[in-house]
């Protein structure tokens, strides 16, 4: 089972919520692929003995991050850099504003469980799979997102010639508390 029977709260506590970035673009090669760590983010997982009876809902705070590694690129980030970039995806990406997720159907597959989920961004929900499987006590979840299916517009710099990837890999790595 990749998620006991019973309610399971999660948060920075006992486990991390990432986002990792990719470039492209005639600059990419100047540009970095990021993890992003979410710092203020609160899950619920109400897990029942059939998977179809599992609920999960999780709130993240869109103003709550923090630049963790960037790779590539042609100079190493500063942390002014890292900085920048924070006020850039809070200001103008995520106008600061919250992020919610709340599961529509729970199913097995494979090893671990299918979530189906509508993602909230911007106000506006929009369908979502995140593969949970177990992982050393606890469970990781994986979902790709596209930006503009949300309407956001990938950030670009240099008259567009660096753009970060409209797709978006967000990760959940967490220990399930002790019951």
């Amino acid at each position: 089972m990749v998620i006991p029977a019973g309610t399971h709260h999660l948060g920075p506590e006992n486990g991390t919520l990432s986002l990792r970035t990719g470039r492209t673009g005639a600059a990419a090669k100047a540009g970095h692929d990021l993890l992003i760590e979410v710092t203020s983010w609160s899950a619920t997982v109400t897990a029942g003995d059939d998977p179809a009876d599992t609920a999960i809902t999780l709130d993240a705070d869109g103003g709550s991050l923090r630049v963790i590694e960037g790779t590539g690129g042609m100079k190493s980030l500063t942390e002014d850099d890292k900085a920048d970039i924070v006020t850039v995806i809070a200001d103008e990406i995520l106008k600061h504003k919250d992020i919610t997720l709340r599961s529509t159907a729970v199913t097995p597959d494979g090893d671990g469980l299918r979530v189906e989920a509508d993602l909230t961004l911007h106000g506006a929900p929009r369908p979502v799979v995140v593969a949970l499987t177990p992982a050393d006590g606890g469970l990781r979840g994986v979902a790709v997102i596209t930006q503009s299916d949300w309407g956001v517009k990938p950030y670009s710099t240099l008259f567009g010639a660096l753009k970060v990837s409209d797709q978006v890999t967000v990760e959940l790595d967490a220990r399930l508390p002790a019951g």
